[in-house]
């Protein structure tokens, strides 16, 4: 497994996590699970009651044969079975709502905190964790709580209500029945450690499953054209096999109580059968009394096993519970001191004052890098690839934060705001453009939730996309596809500046840009963001420098520091680092 691999739940006890879940999920629901424990008390009640009317059956029909009790009997069984057929139906509708409803809830708050982690959380994982954690674990929550219920209404309950009507009926065969009970029990326990251990390597095996399936659909381009099919064929029937490996083996520890049940039940029944057929024999008892019991005896069979296997069956589930509460107890990465001030602009002045940053230890990406963005003008940066430009919008959104230095934007230090006011106020064109699924106005909406349709026509026109969208079949309201595959890496782009021309922020990233037009189009769109540019800070990444010759500054970034600052007549004239890229690209 990579990185992305979940983390060991912490190895709490189980019934902390129980008792943890049910003060956090079953004390929300407690109506429902109350209602549903009262359907489950009726069914037990009916189970039972349904055993002690054999007693009658045997000696009224078959022995006494008095024709008033058949009809009276009859009629009781119709009216007992009626009864538990809509109890049943009851308490299968209150659990079922009920563990949509904790689906839910522990999905929304799944997504909720994952939202609250900054970017390095997610760059450090892969996405089948996420996804994994919002369906595996939020349904193991529910699976938990609802197999406690129904074990405890339904299961023990009717276990309860026919131990009662077997002792009624001869407490000396309850004993020999009810021998086999703590044997079985006992011999389940050790099956629930290593039905944990399984668990994991299954859930674990699945995530890898999902990852490399993310990755094929993806980088199905790369796949074909490197002839990798057969590569990621392999690679996958591996993980396949790996996780159905550890599901076999899951399926044979849950299994084996099967056996031991089955083999003690015919023990207990075997024994009933001797004593109450000796007691029988020799006229210590009625033919009802014994057909009543050993009816109870059967009816209590199915409750005790699935009494005898919760246990392991919950042990698998609460694996998902514990990898729950190990996401919900890291601290909100973005979590921010409640009172922050929003980030007011007055005019857009950005500044890099001794900026140094790693994203790992010894790695030095920034190196005191210090700069000034003047507010309304264009700052261009560029310089060889790896010297840090990209690390410069990422600091400026606060995705990362410096580890020493100071940005401010007119004066303002950016740790001295919120996160969600610092960036309402930058719009961001990057050349990794990602579009979501959803239509091509959606996806320009982003920029500005709310925007009217004239408005996005608008910043459609602006961004010179309007042409080529309204050729759609559906215009507008034509669907993009994942990560806007339906479109090409053009028009992907111009939608991507369309979205930030909606969103008019006062200051402006743009990332290569247009490195994903044609010559025409790159054109044009440079004309629009020139005008853009009129009213705002931007700054520019840009690695072709016919696209920022008429910048108002240009810093070269090398070694993360800036080594040449200018206009671009002045670094020419200075025959530095600046004019060595110059005559590189246009000899």
């Amino acid at each position: 497994m990579t990185e992305a691999s979940p983390r060991p739940a912490p190895q709490l006890e189980s019934r902390a996590l129980l008792t943890r879940l049910v003060a956090d999920q079953g004390r929300a629901h407690w109506k429902g699970y109350l209602l549903a424990f009262a359907f489950m008390a009726v069914i037990a009640a009916t189970t039972s009651l349904s055993a002690y009317l054999m007693r009658d059956v045997i000696n009224e029909v078959f022995i006494a044969r008095n024709s008033q009790a058949i009809w009276m009997l009859s009629g009781a069984v119709v009216v007992l079975y009626t009864v538990k057929g809509f109890a049943t139906y009851g308490q299968q509708i209150t659990l079922t709502r009920i563990a949509n409803a904790i689906v839910g809830s522990v999905q929304r708050r799944l997504y909720g905190h994952m939202l609250a982690m900054d970017v390095p959380f997610f760059t450090e994982r892969h996405t089948s964790e996420f996804v994994g954690r919002l369906s595996f674990v939020a349904t193991s929550s529910a699976q938990v709580l609802n197999a406690l219920i129904t074990v405890a209404g339904r299961d023990f309950l009717s276990l309860l209500g026919l131990l009662i009507v077997m002792i009624v009926q001869d407490p000396m065969l309850s004993i020999v029945g009810g021998i086999v009970m703590p044997l079985a029990v006992w011999g389940v326990q050790g099956l629930v450690k290593r039905a944990k251990k399984i668990m994991r390597t299954e859930f674990a095996g699945g995530m890898a499953v999902l990852e490399t399936m993310q990755e094929t659909v993806r980088g199905i381009r790369v796949v074909k054209a490197f002839g990798l099919e057969e590569l990621f064929r392999t690679r996958m029937e591996g993980q396949i096999a790996s996780v159905q490996a550890a599901a076999d083996k899951r399926a044979r520890v849950g299994a084996r109580s099967v056996p031991l049940m089955e083999t003690l039940g015919g023990f207990a029944v075997a024994g009933v059968i001797l004593y109450g057929g000796w007691r029988v024999v020799s006229n210590d008892a009625t033919p009802g009394t014994f057909f009543s019991f050993i009816t109870a005896l059967l009816l209590a069979y199915e409750p005790a096993k699935r009494l005898a296997r919760v246990h392991v069956e919950l042990a698998a589930n609460l694996v998902g519970v514990g990898l729950l509460y190990e996401f919900l107890g890291q601290p909100a990465r973005e979590a921010e001191p409640a009172g922050l001030p929003d980030l007011a602009v007055t005019g857009g002045r950005v500044e890099f004052a001794d900026v140094r940053f790693a994203y790992r230890d010894g790695e030095d990406v920034l190196n005191g890098l210090s700069f000034v963005a003047e507010a309304g003008k264009t700052t261009a940066l560029v310089g060889p690839s790896g010297g840090g430009k990209s690390t410069v919008f990422a600091l400026l959104l606060r995705f990362w934060d410096a580890r020493s230095g100071a940005i401010t934007v007119d004066g303002t230090p950016i740790t001295a705001v919120s996160r969600r006011s610092l960036r309402s106020k930058i719009g961001l064109v990057s050349q990794d453009v990602f579009l979501f699924a959803g239509t091509v106005a959606e996806n320009i909406a982003l920029g500005r939730p709310g925007a009217s349709p004239a408005e996005i026509e608008a910043a459609a026109r602006a961004a010179h996309a309007h042409d080529f969208i309204v050729s759609f079949r559906d215009g507008y309201h034509s669907q993009v596809g994942e990560n806007g595959l339906q479109l090409s890496g053009g028009q992907r782009q111009r939608i991507a500046i369309a979205r930030a021309i909606l969103e008019d922020a006062p200051i402006l990233l743009l990332d290569e840009a247009t490195a994903a037009l044609d010559t025409e189009s790159e054109r044009a769109i440079q004309e629009a963001l020139a005008v853009l540019a009129e009213t705002r800070t931007t700054l520019v990444i840009a690695h072709r420098l016919q696209t920022i010759q008429r910048a108002d500054r240009i810093c070269v970034v090398e070694g993360g520091r800036v080594v040449e600052e200018g206009r671009h007549e002045e670094l020419l004239a200075a025959h530095g680092r600046y004019a060595r890229l110059h005559e590189f690209q246009f000899g």
